[in-house]
C-alpha cells in the first residue's frame, strides 16, 4: 500500500524548487562582473598563449572582461588547488591539461585537489606527440627502434620534458604495450631534451610536435610516429603508432577549462557555449592550428568524459609502480 506523501516531501519539494529558480535567476545575470581563469603555469608558454587567446574571445560573447592570472607550481598542481577551493559561482575557473590534471598528482605525496573537486567545461583542443629520433642517429625506422629494444633491453635511450608529463607517460604505455624495456631519460623540458637528441647523446623522445615541428622540418630530426589516433595535419605523411602496430595507442596533451563543482548547470551550459563560440572564429582557430592545437568542440560532458579517462590511466599506471610519489 502506498503511503501518503507527508509534510517532510512537501518541503523537499519546496527546497529543490527553490534551488532551481536561484540557479536560473544567477545564470540569467551572469556574468555580472569579469571572469578569471587561472593558468597553472609561468606567462609566455604555449598554455598560457592558448588561454589569452581564447578566454579574449569568450569575454566578448559573454560581454565581461575575462582575466587570465598565472599560479605557476608543483606542475600546475598549485594553480589547480587554488580554483578547487574557490567559490562555485562561475567566476574563477582554470585552464587544465591533461598532464597536471591526471598524472601529476601521482607524483606528488601532497595534492592540494581531487578530480571530484571540479566541473568540466569543455575541451579546447589536444595537441599531437612525436616519437623522433635524429637524422644521424642509428635508427631509421620505428621497427630497428622496437627490434633493438628487444634484444637489449635498457639499452634504447627515449627522453621526455618532465615526469609526469604526457610525453613521459606515452613513453611508458609504449613499454607496456610492446613488452620492451626503454632506458627512460627525464629532463626539465622540452628544449634540453631537444638539445641532447640533436647532439646524438640519447637515442629518441617523445615531445610535443610545435616545439619539435621546426627541427622535422629542417631534416635535422626524424619522426618515427605520432601518439594521437589519427594522423597530425602537421605531419600528414607520418604513422600513428596505431599504424605502425600498436593497437589502440593514443596519447595526446589536451587542455580545457574546468570549474570548482557545484557551479550551476546553467552557468556551465553558458559558459562551455562561450567556449565553443570562441573555438568557431575563424581567427582562433587558425591561431590556435598554428600553435599545434587541434581544436575540439565538446560538451561538458563528453570533456568530462575524456578526463575520467585520463584519470583511470593515471591510476592504472600508479597500481603498478610505473607513477609514485618522489
Amino acid at each position: 500500500m502506498l503511503k501518503r506523501p507527508g509534510a517532510g516531501s512537501g518541503l523537499i519539494a519546496v527546497a529543490l524548487s527553490v534551488l532551481l529558480a536561484h540557479g536560473a535567476a544567477c545564470a540569467a545575470d551572469y556574468p555580472s562582473h569579469p571572469v578569471t581563469v587561472v593558468v597553472p603555469y609561468a606567462p609566455g608558454g604555449n598554455l598560457d598563449v592558448v588561454t589569452r587567446l581564447v578566454t579574449a574571445a569568450m569575454g566578448r560573447t559573454l560581454g565581461q572582461t575575462v582575466l587570465v592570472s598565472n599560479r605557476p607550481g608543483a606542475g600546475g598542481l598549485i594553480g589547480h588547488g587554488v580554483v578547487a577551493k574557490a567559490a562555485p559561482d562561475g567566476y574563477t575557473l582554470v585552464t587544465t591539461a591533461s598532464g597536471s590534471y591526471a598524472y601529476s598528482p601521482k607524483l606528488q605525496s601532497a595534492v592540494p585537489f581531487t578530480p571530484d573537486d571540479f566541473t568540466a567545461i569543455g575541451l579546447i583542443g589536444i595537441t599531437p606527440q612525436v616519437l623522433e629520433v635524429s637524422a644521424r642517429g642509428r635508427f631509421q625506422t620505428f621497427e630497428e627502434l622496437v627490434e633493438y629494444a628487444r634484444q637489449k633491453p635498457g639499452e634504447v635511450s627515449i627522453g621526455h620534458a618532465g615526469n609526469g608529463t604526457t610525453n613521459h607517460i606515452a613513453i611508458l604505455q609504449l613499454e607496456q604495450a610492446l613488452g620492451v624495456k626503454f632506458n627512460i631519460v627525464p629532463y626539465n623540458g622540452s628544449a634540453p631534451a631537444l638539445n641532447d637528441l640533436l647532439g646524438n647523446q640519447i637515442d629518441a623522445i617523445v615531445d610535443q610536435l610545435p616545439s619539435s615541428l621546426p627541427h622535422l622540418n629542417g631534416g635535422a630530426l626524424r619522426p618515427l610516429a605520432v601518439t594521437s589516433a589519427h594522423r597530425a595535419a602537421d605531419l600528414p605523411d607520418v604513422r600513428t603508432l596505431r599504424e605502425a602496430g600498436v593497437a589502440d595507442f593514443e596519447v595526446v596533451t589536451a587542455s580545457g577549462l574546468l570549474a570548482p563543482a557545484g557551479v550551476p548547470q546553467a552557468i556551465v551550459e553558458k559558459l562551455n557555449d562561450a567556449l565553443n563560440q570562441a573555438l568557431r572564429e575563424p581567427a582562433v582557430n587558425e591561431r590556435l592550428t598554428g600553435l599545434g592545437t587541434e581544436v575540439q568542440v565538446t560538451t561538458p560532458v563528453e570533456f568530462g568524459k575524456f578526463l575520467q579517462g585520463e584519470v583511470a590511466k593515471a591510476d592504472a599506471l600508479a597500481s603498478q609502480g610505473l607513477l609514485s610519489a618522489q
